[in-house]
Parts: structure tokens; sequence; C-alpha cells
């Protein structure tokens, strides 16, 4: 034997040898659990001298009953253990949806305590039972054999080698705080001893042991000291692991893996020697346990969730939990973290140093993988971005679409303005800064176009929108309605990415619930603890129906270029996805939903800090489609078909057809929508014979003429939208000499009639300048300007005009050289 410490005793059962340092009470539990079980024994100890007063004070003490002195000990018998037992402060430890721990924070007393889930069991149990109390699942707390044994020992070495304590009461001497041994201390312990083993079973008094039982230095219990040690859990040590976790509590300091190395060898050989003899461990055994080393340097706890693991602490309804199961999958998490950081990489050399991401069952809306943070250079690692609010950028496009097509006030089809808008200061542009005319509803939310997505929400209402967002489960939108605007639709909003993800899971969850589902039962927001209950909404803004055609509206969205193998997902599994790239270029959104799961990613600085490069399409998007290819293939959300009826709509505009349109398409809608409105674009056109002029019913030529269905769209609509469709058909010019001067032939796009116009300030304090702008059907039409009766001037061409002009209510009357004129009223405030 090496070392000069106390010698080791195995023998003789009960027994177990002393630690000096153990044995003055050094403890790394916390004092209140000392305090506590004092204050308890005070009381106990003023009840029975009140007890005893009682008996003394009776006139007659042969009237008393029998029984009462009994009694009254075994209420002193019952009140004397306190509950809880142990109120040491524990570390938070969380776990996935298996077991296995993702991370942990040290407790508020600096000690690693893990709270203990149950029994321990294998190699561990067996080699603690046989080093500490070999009679332990024979005795009722304490045993006499075993502590006439110590008295016996202790009295021939003439100082304490042996306590004889049983596991119980080494339990209730770590609940007391580890007091000076003394006769009386041993008694008070036996006597609380047999009180624990009274009400509690063998399991959970080696639970109470095995968690708060000290290991050396700030590790106090078993998993903690085995994870530290050994990197894995009690249950899955080896023997000789087993053994050195067994002898550690003996006497932990004075020996433990960072400092008496020898000694704590040959306490675990010696026990991995009686374990093989006793045929507690197979014999065969014995020379590899023996082979093996003592661990070095204790393991880094793992930390694959600690944004995660940060936001449990904080949240009030899991931090009064110490012991934290997730719904997370571990693998899954650590080959999200790997994708993530592949990309984090990829990213930072275009100025982008942070990403995070969140995987989430669209069945249940649990989360599987959370990703809080990769940065690529370590800037702001410890930074939740996932739970950060940030602006929304197009994201929330898909909700506002899904709304208008259930109340019926768009179709997929349906012709949205895409043309310049000014409202009030307000003026909303496209990504490309490019504008189509007119475009379906379908393909805005396809190609994420802001101008036609403002003039839908203006429809819709703002404050109507904000209700869908908050059914929805957004907990971000701190302001008012009337605060966000018209902004709210294109990066107004401030969102965070959970909240992002809970919306499109329950989005999914609802096309896929049965027909006739209760209303406010789907889930919507996402849930990371394992247990808890769902969060459930007082309205499901959506139907079935209106989700599935604004799904299918999304699988339409081009693949980002550099996704090189994005043709592999559109040929082996559908995914509906939509992209997001705030003002400034600050964030980069892309959510996706597949039949079975979404998966939601943001991207950014976590500084706030803005690069051209941060893209929705171009940063985040790769990013989705490589998670997405982590996860199993599952099959596309069924049609709704018994809430869908064919409708016949107007093949050019997506209104419902009327008797003027040229042709017509049958179309699923949602069976219970508001049918939409008679198409006002196509009209029934009088031409000549050889179609190149219009007549009116009065013309001498009208007998010869024939009638014809055109689609025709207003002339600011029509200037833009024939730039990119050849096959439009612009209506013939009337006769020379027909009266047709109420015909709309050209159209003011800025300012609109009854508009509010903010003139700007220049850097030199100047007032700025105004741009008005209108088109014409005859591309060599010349336009004249009027402002409050006074000439402006005139334009041809590309009618732009620059105005200054004063501040209050103004009239615009633009007329053209065929005499047709557009009168528009507008308020021009300046800023101050």
């Amino acid at each position: 034997m090496t070392g000069g410490g106390p010698p080791i005793v195995l023998g003789p059962p009960g027994g177990r040898a002393e630690d000096d340092g153990h044995a003055k009470g050094s403890s790394p539990l916390s004092g209140r659990s000392a305090g506590r079980l004092a204050m308890t024994s005070a009381v106990l100890t003023k009840t029975a001298a009140a007890g005893r007063k009682l008996l003394r004070g009776m006139t007659d003490p042969s009237r008393a009953p029998p029984f009462a002195g009994a009694a009254l000990l075994f209420l002193v018998f019952w009140f004397s253990l306190p509950a809880p037992l142990f109120d040491s402060p524990y570390s938070v430890a969380m776990y996935d949806r298996e077991g296995r721990l993702l991370g942990a924070r040290v407790a508020v007393d600096g000690q690693w305590r893990f709270p203990q889930a149950g029994e321990p069991s294998g190699r561990f149990t067996r080699a603690l039972v046989a080093f500490e109390d070999r009679r332990f699942y024979g005795h009722c707390g304490f045993d006499p054999w075993a502590i006439a044994r110590a008295f016996a020992s202790n009295l021939e070495a003439g100082r304490i080698v042996e306590g004889g304590s049983t596991l119980t009461m080494q339990t209730i001497r770590a609940a007391r705080g580890g007091k000076p041994r003394t006769v009386g201390e041993k008694l008070v312990e036996a006597w609380l001893a047999v009180r624990l083993e009274f009400t509690s079973d063998k399991g959970a008094i080696l639970a109470l042991y095995a968690a708060h039982a000290p290991f050396g230095g700030n590790v106090v219990g078993a998993e903690a000291a085995s994870r530290r040690y050994f990197g894995r859990p009690p249950e899955n040590l080896t023997w000789a692991e087993a053994a050195e976790l067994a002898v550690l509590p003996n006497a932990p300091s004075l020996a433990h893996p960072g400092r008496n190395r020898e000694l704590l060898r040959t306490r675990r050989d010696a026990l991995l020697e009686s374990l093989a003899a006793r045929g507690v461990m197979p014999s065969g055994e014995l020379s590899l346990a023996l082979a093996e080393p003592l661990p070095s340097e204790p393991f880094a706890l793992p930390a694959l969730a600690p944004q995660l693991l940060d936001r449990a602490v904080k949240d009030s309804s899991t931090s009064r939990s110490p012991r934290l199961v997730t719904t997370l999958d571990g693998s899954l998490q650590e080959r999200c973290i790997a994708v993530m950081e592949r990309h984090a990489k990829r990213i930072l050399d275009s100025g982008v140093s942070n990403a995070a991401c969140i995987v989430a069952s669209v069945e249940t809306g649990e989360v599987l993988a959370y990703v809080g943070n990769a940065s690529g250079d370590g800037s702001g690692k410890w930074v939740d971005c996932a739970a950060a609010p940030r602006s929304s950028g197009s994201i929330l496009k898909p909700f506002l679409y899904a709304a208008m097509v259930e109340s019926g006030q768009i179709t997929p089809r349906t012709l949205v303005a895409d043309i310049p808008t000014r409202i009030g200061s307000f003026s909303p542009e496209n990504m490309s800064k490019q504008y189509s005319g007119a475009v379906t509803a379908a393909d805005a939310l396809a190609r994420s176009l802001n101008v036609p997505f403002v003039r839908l929400l203006r429809a819709y209402g703002v404050a109507r929108f904000y209700r869908v967002l908050s059914d929805l489960g957004f907990t971000t939108l701190a302001r008012k309605a009337e605060d966000y605007g018209l902004t709210l639709i294109i990066g107004g909003a401030e969102i965070n990415l959970f909240d992002l993800a809970g919306a499109y899971a329950s989005f999914a969850r609802t096309t896929a619930a049965p027909r006739g589902a209760k209303a406010g039962s789907q889930t919507r927001r996402l849930r990371y603890v394992a247990g808890t209950p769902p969060s459930k909404s007082e309205r499901d803004p959506f139907s079935r129906e209106s989700i599935w055609l604004t799904l299918e509206a999304l699988l339409e969205v081009k693949r980002p270029d550099e996704e090189a193998s994005w043709q592999e997902y559109a040929s082996s599994r559908k995914i509906a996805w939509k992209t997001g790239t705030s003002q400034g270029f600050r964030d980069a959104w892309t959510v996706g939903v597949s039949g079975k799961f979404v998966v939601a990613v943001w991207a950014g600085n976590a500084t706030g800090e803005g690069r051209p490069a941060i893209r929705g399409a171009a940063v985040a998007a790769p990013i989705m489609f490589d998670l997405f290819g982590l996860l199993p293939a599952g099959a596309w959300f069924p049609t709704p078909a018994d809430g869908l009826a064919f409708r016949t709509l107007c093949a050019d505009s997506g209104y419902a057809a009327g008797d003027d349109c040229p042709s017509t398409v049958r179309v699923l809608l949602p069976s219970k929508s508001v049918p939409p409105a008679v198409c006002p674009y196509c009209r029934t056109l009088l031409v000549t014979a050889d179609g190149k002029n219009r007549v009116s019913a009065e013309d001498p030529e009208a007998a010869t003429a024939r009638f014809e269905k055109r689609f025709v769209l207003p002339p600011a609509l029509e200037w833009y939208y024939r730039k990119g469709r050849l096959d439009y058909r612009t209506p013939p010019p009337w006769k020379p000499g027909s009266a047709a001067l109420s015909e709309e032939s050209f159209a003011v796009v800025v300012p609109e009639d009854g508009s509010r116009i903010y003139v700007p300030v220049d850097v030199d304090g100047t007032e700025g300048m105004v741009v008005f702008s209108a088109v014409h059907r005859d591309r060599a039409a010349t336009l004249f300007w009027h402002l409050d009766g006074e000439y402006l001037g005139e334009t041809s061409g590309e009618h732009r005009i620059e105005l200054r002009p004063g501040e209050g209510r103004h009239v615009l009357t633009v007329v053209d050289d065929g005499g047709r004129s557009v009168i528009r009223t507008f308020e021009c405030l300046h800023e101050r």
C-alpha cells in the first residue's frame, strides 16, 4: 500500500473507513439543510419536553390513556424527518428526448450537483453497496453488527478508523451538513435513518445518496462525478470506473482524480478484487479492470444547445425544474450543428458572422433541433439569435395571402397592381427595383414582390392582419397596429425565429388536421420541454383549404442559384418555402415546410450590422435545404377536396368571370369563402371590320363593325404590364373623329388622389423635390401639367416632372394632347 492515508477497510459488513477531512464536517453541501435539520431537532426537543410535562401534570396518572406515551413517541418519530430532506441548489441539467445530456449550468453555490432522476443502476450501484454497506438491503436504517464491529476496531486502534454507518445513515449525515462525529450525533443519525427507511424504499434512499455524496472538488453526486471524470452517465461505466466512483465519497478531500492518484488507484483496485472474489463482477474481467488508467483532466460537459439552456433557465415555466428533459433529438442536434458551422464559415467571407436554425415537427410542434447561434468567427456566440427580435423582411407575406384567400378578397390568380406607389411618405419598392404592372397574387408571393403586398395589406387592413399575427403566436409585436402601418408586411415588424417556426408549423398543422376539427384546437407555439401541454389559440385564423392553396403557391418559389442540388429536392420531396430580407440587409430569413417538418433559418450579424450579402435566398436558403437533407422525406399534405369547390374565373384577371371575359378557367377555391368580385378589366369593344379602330354605336361604320371581347388594363398598369407580356394586346385606337373623350387613355401614377406627401429636407437645409409621374397608352402623346391652375410644363415619352409644392392642399391637373384630363388632389407636408 502506498500513500500516508488511513487504512482501507473492506471486510466486515456495514463498515467503512472514515476520512479525517470528511469527519471534520467538510462538505460541499449547502448549510441550509443543516440549519433546517437543527431547527427541526430543537422543535422536537421542545415537543418532547412539553409532552413529558403534560404527562407529569396529570392529577391522576392512572387515568391517562395507556397508549398516550406511545402515540406521542410515534408523533415525534414521524415528524422528526424534514421534507424535503435536502434543499441544496442543483445544477440545471438539460437532456434530449432519450435522456442524453445536452448541457448543464453549475449550481448557484458553485457545485456541480445534478438532480437524481431515479435509483442509480448498473455496476456503480453494486460497487457502492459492496464497498459502503453490504447488508444495505437487509437492515432497517442502521446495522447493530457494523456499529459493534466499528466500536471494537476504533477501541483497538485508539482512534476512529471505522464508523459503522450504513448508506442510509450517511445520507442523513449529508443532509445534516456533516456534523462532528459524536456518540450523540450517531444516535440522531440512526434515529432519522430508521425514520427515512420507514417511508422510503431502498431505491429512493440510494438515489438520495448518489445525488448528494461528495466526490471531490466541487463535484457532488454520482451523475455529476461520472460525467465530469469519465464523460458518460453512471449506468454506462466500466467496472473500474464504477469502483473508482464508489470509493470517492469515503475520502473526497483526500483522494480524487486530481489529487493523490496512487492512493485512489489502491482503493479502487482493492474494491475490484473484492468484487471479483465475492462474484459480484465476472472474475475474467478483473485483469482488464485493474489495467484501466485513472482519468486525467475532467471532461468538459456537453454544450450542444447552450442558448436553449439559457432560455430554459430564464423561462419561468421551466426554471423551477433543475432536470430539464427536452423534445430535442440529440443526434439530429449534432448534425444540425455540423451543417450550421460549415455554412457559418462559408458566409463569413461575405461579412455575415452569425446564423441560427430551428427544426420542429409539424404534427406535434416539438422542437427537434435548436442551434441558437453558429458563429464563423466566434463573435456574439452567446447571443441567442433564435430568440432575439429582428426585422421580419418579407417572411410574413404567406399569412396575408392566406388571410385574403380565406376572406375571398383574392384568388391565387387574382391580378394585383405592381406599379410605383407612394402612400404619404411611404414609397415601397420591389427588391429588383422593377415593376410588372400587374401580377397574379400567387406569382407575387412566389417572387416576394413588395409593392403588390403593400397594396394587398391596405385592402385587407393593418389592424385586421395584426390580429392574425397575434393569433399565430407572434409574441414580440410590442407596438400597436397603427404604429407599424403598411410596413408590417415588408419588415416593419419585430419577430424572432422561434415564433416564426411555430407559426409556420401551426400553419401546416392546420391543413393536415381532419375536417371539422374544433376551432382553436391547433398548437400555436413550439414546445421544447418534454411533457408540457401544447399552447392553444382562441381561434384558427385560416381554414385548411386557404392554407393548402398558400402552401401550393410556395412550392413555386425559385430555388437559390447557390444550391447546386436543388433539382434533387424538386424530384424527391415537396418543400413549401419563403425567404425574407430586412431593410438595410441586416437579416436573412428562410423557412420551409414539408409534410412532416418545419425548418427555419436566420442569418446575419448579432450586432445588427448590415451587409449587401445578407439576403434570404443567397445566405439562408442554402442552409435550409442542407438541413432538410438531414430529415426523412414524407408525404405532402393531402388535398382538402371536401372543402374545395371549382369556380369559374377570368383566365386573364383571376376575378370571377363576367360576360365580357374572352376566356375562362376553372379553379379550386375554398367552398365557404366569399365568391370573388366580377372581373373589372374585361370589356366588349366595338371595332371596325379590319380591327384597326374602335367606333361608337352612332358611327356610320357601326353597321359593319363587330364586337370583340378584350382584356384591357388601366393605363397605369398597362404601361408596365405590356413590357413583360408580349402577348398582351392593347385596345385599338379610336377612329379619328370619334367622340371618345371619356375613355381613360392615360393615368397619373404619382400622386394618388387624396394622398399626403412629405417633402424631405436636403442635407444643406433646403427643401427637397417631389417627383410626379404619369403614363399614356399612346407613347407619342404629350402631357401638359398644371398645379393649382398654374402651368408647369409639358412632357413626352417618359412622363415625369419634379416639383417643390408649398405646404398645404393642392390640385394637380394633367391634360393630354387629345383634350383628356386627369385631376389629383393631394396635401403636401414639409419636414420641420
